[in-house]
């Protein structure tokens, strides 16, 4: 894969488990543990995106986002 394609699945990978993570958090369905994993992901996948093409605000914003899920996590566990 290239890195053109490495660049845009994470950027796509990483929002879509954004959205089912917040899909799952709103719907309050009692799947917060699941829900905060799949914002440490995509935390991690942004993160790597961000990093890799230099935005260098959006990777401190990932790096928040993991710091919360991890949080989540932890809190119902």
């Amino acid at each position: 894969m290239n890195r053109a394609k490495k660049l845009k699945w994470l950027e796509w990978c990483g929002a879509a488990s954004a959205v089912v993570y917040a899909q799952l958090i709103a719907y309050n369905i009692g799947a917060e543990v699941a829900g905060f994993l799949l914002l440490f992901l995509s935390a991690a996948l942004l993160g790597i995106w961000a990093h890799l093409g230099k935005h260098r605000g959006l990777f401190i914003l990932q790096l928040f986002y993991a710091a919360t899920a991890l949080i989540g996590i932890a809190r119902w566990l």
